[in-house]
């Protein structure tokens, strides 16, 4: 019996060894002297040449890091049975709710593993799928994605679509004739936060003028534009249809009614609240300025006779529908159609001559439908705790079809008619996971102040609570961004090995309303990071996890929160994602688009604002005492929303400063940008790396 457990304990301190000696060899980063004063504040910057990210000295760096970092992947002994794993759990068809256009169905599908989902049309409901567009076919490494802003034409013989190379924001407009499916000369190129919408023998879309070179994934975006394309005409003499000269700074989309009657002009100059303008298409009148200023949302569902039909938080902070008589604008004359009540108004849906309502009831979804006027009729029931999203349908069809997801639950979809209240499966996809053995609950715990925080929990049925179950806690926690629950094949790794997922739905986004969302903003900002922190001890506190088992992600605004936690509270976590994340809160606004996150954030220009951004950027809290987990940083190199070198020099200020025993490294992946563009081996590669890196560093063994 001696001998048996002194084998054991010897094989256990071979394994702890060979965990603590993979290697990490950091690449040096030349250091630069920049200093930037803010307010008699000197702020160093060392890592500033790496904002140039198209520099020889840039792409070497960014060669080395990543050779560092795959060396350090390939010595784990189970990383490919993962990505095997993955692959598998991958493997299925998923489909998109079919949007119906006259008596035609259109919608992409994914047979599992293609890079692309595939754009289909369906002549009727009865008829066999014909492939109308297969961006699979426009790269041989499946990094040009077709963006889902697609548009048909009013007659139904043209489709305006949008593709997207490499993960680029940037993108391009071509047009198909459906019939033959050839596209036609028509090519409008920097396009970018644009919609497509028909009128007549053409189209209204938004684009940039183009970018100095060099300066396309970094340069500041302005002078947003509304045009009009004629079909046939080079993009070149596209009229401009609206713009604002004096605010550079300012984004715009346009949308026209269903019978083509108004045209309807969108105008931020942030991420949040929003203008609205409308244009009698009819007439020769010019815009009539609908809302001022820049404090609410406003989003027209379309026209019912002379009245548009608008979604607002307008004195609503939980939402509201209402509807406006075009001929009497004045907001005193505005009547509400759906009032603001206990739950937020997620979406509305105008359905043959009904409503539907997407309800946030605890962040979960709620369907209710309601007649034109506003009445209540009944709820569509769904199948359990979960999320719905894609909801088409029209005034001009009876039947609707809406995506349903949840944790276990793959997205299926629904086809619902309006008229007899029947709700049944269009379609259900197959995944290789039973899900019956799985279980989700919500809790609510205490943030800091309090305040009531709700979190998701899912794990195996019957999982015993010992404290040592490796978890993967997620949140984002930012921009009224709502997470709701959702299905993520990678996230089966975690459940299957006795593993726990965590989503908390903490303060700055959605799901309570925007009092909710600004609880999270601006000064405010600690707040977030507060309630993240509180997720993390209460599953510590009740035995899901410890902090040596305990991993934490999040992506863009997300990357900021993972960046600021792991400075404030590094002895919570053994394991960090901080994905491409804004890091440098100081110089965020100076990049893209990131001058309309300064609502959100704050601006590194006003003094008070500073201080606050100064005390939890990421980048310049980085400690050297503080005894980091391990991090992997991901980013992408065309990530042209968040630039990459929010990441670039995040990680080379960690490596420098750390002096510990856990890995710091950063996954720079190549023709991707801030979610699009990656190909599913992409996706599968990356998941692969993040779950063998967590599992190494938390000394788990996978059962696969």
């Amino acid at each position: 019996m001696k001998q048996i457990k002194i084998l054991i304990l010897t094989v256990f301190v071979i394994w702890f060894w060979s965990c603590d000696n993979i290697k990490s060899d950091y690449p040096e980063t030349t250091k630069v002297d920049h200093v930037d004063e803010y307010f008699g504040v000197k702020v160093e910057d060392p890592y500033r040449w790496l904002e140039n990210y198209r520099s020889e000295e840039t792409e070497s760096w960014i060669k080395a890091q990543n050779e560092v970092t795959f060396n350090y992947l390939a010595e784990i002994p189970y990383r490919e049975k993962i990505k095997n794993r993955l692959q598998a759990l991958w493997n299925f068809e998923t489909m998109k709710s079919p949007l119906k256009n006259g008596d035609k169905y259109f919608f992409f599908k994914n047979d599992g593993l293609q890079d692309q989902s595939v754009l289909y049309v369906k002549e009727s409901y009865e008829a066999e799928p014909e492939i109308l567009i297969d961006p699979n076919t426009l790269s041989e490494d499946g990094t040009v994605a077709m963006d889902e802003n697609y548009a048909i034409s009013g007659d139904g013989k043209f489709i305006a679509y949008q593709i997207s190379i490499g993960g680029s924001d940037w993108h391009e407009i071509f047009i198909r004739n459906i019939e033959t499916g050839q596209d036609m000369k028509d090519h409008i190129k920097w396009v970018k936060f644009s919609k497509i919408s028909w009128y007549k023998d053409g189209f209204f879309y938004c684009r940039y003028p183009k970018t100095m070179e060099g300066e396309e994934f970094s340069g500041m975006n302005k002078f947003h534009k509304v045009y009009y394309h004629k079909l046939g005409t080079p993009s070149d003499e596209d009229e401009i249809i609206f713009e604002n000269k004096e605010f550079p700074l300012r984004n715009y989309s346009a949308s026209v009614s269903g019978d083509e009657k108004y045209l309807f002009i969108y105008e931020k100059e942030s991420s949040s609240g929003n203008n609205l303008y409308v244009k009698n298409l009819q007439k020769r009148d010019g815009f009539v300025k609908l809302t001022t200023g820049f404090n609410y949302d406003y989003e027209v569902l379309d026209q019912v006779g002379d009245n548009i039909v608008v979604l607002t938080n307008f004195r609503a902070p939980k939402y509201k529908l209402v509807r406006i008589n075009v001929n009497t604008l004045n907001v005193g004359n505005w009547i509400d159609v759906l009032p603001e009540k206990k739950e937020v108004l997620k979406e509305c849906v105008l359905a043959g001559d009904k409503i539907i309502a997407s309800y946030m009831q605890d962040a979960k979804t709620k369907l209710e439908v309601f007649n034109i006027k506003g009445d209540y009729l009944y709820d569509i029931e769904l199948p359990t705790l979960g999320s719905v999203s894609d909801i088409n349908g029209s005034v001009k069809n009876n039947e609707t079809f809406f995506t349903f997801k949840s944790f276990t639950v793959a997205p299926t979809i629904f086809k619902y008619n309006v008229d007899n209240n029947t709700n049944e499966v269009y379609f259900e996809p197959s995944v290789d996971f039973d899900a019956s053995e799985y279980e989700t609950k919500q809790v609510f715990y205490e943030g800091k102040d309090g305040i009531k925080v709700p979190m998701f929990i899912v794990h195996k049925k019957g999982l015993k609570l010992t404290g040592k179950n490796p978890t993967l806690l997620y949140a984002y926690g930012g921009f009224n961004v709502s997470k709701l629950p959702s299905f993520k094949a990678e996230r089966i790794i975690w459940l299957e090995n006795n593993g726990v997922f965590a989503l908390a739905n903490i303060r700055g986004g959605g799901e309570y309303g925007e009092n909710w969302h600004k609880a999270g903003v601006g000064l405010n900002k600690q707040i977030v990071f507060d309630d993240f922190i509180a997720a993390s001890e209460y599953l510590i506190n009740e035995q899901y996890t410890s902090s040596d088992k305990l991993t934490i992600q999040g992506g863009s605004n997300g990357g900021l929160l993972i960046g600021a936690v792991i400075n404030q509270r590094p002895d919570l976590y053994k394991v960090a994602f901080p994905e491409v994340g804004v890091m440098d809160m100081l110089r965020f606004h100076k990049f893209t688009i990131g001058w309309a996150w300064v609502s959100e954030y704050g601006s590194s220009d006003d003094s008070i604002q500073f201080e606050n951004l100064y005390n939890y950027s990421p980048l310049h809290n980085i400690q050297k005492d503080l005894d980091y987990p391990a991090v992997m940083v991901i980013t992408a190199e065309h990530d042209d929303r968040v630039v990459p070198a929010h990441s670039f020099k995040y990680i080379a200020t960690l490596q420098a400063k750390y002096k510990g025993s856990n890995p710091v490294l950063i996954r720079i992946q190549t023709k991707a940008g801030h979610s699009a563009g990656k190909s599913v081996g992409m996706r599968i590669n990356e998941a692969a790396d993040k779950w063998s890196f967590a599992f190494y560093n938390m000394r788990v063994t996978p059962v696969y």
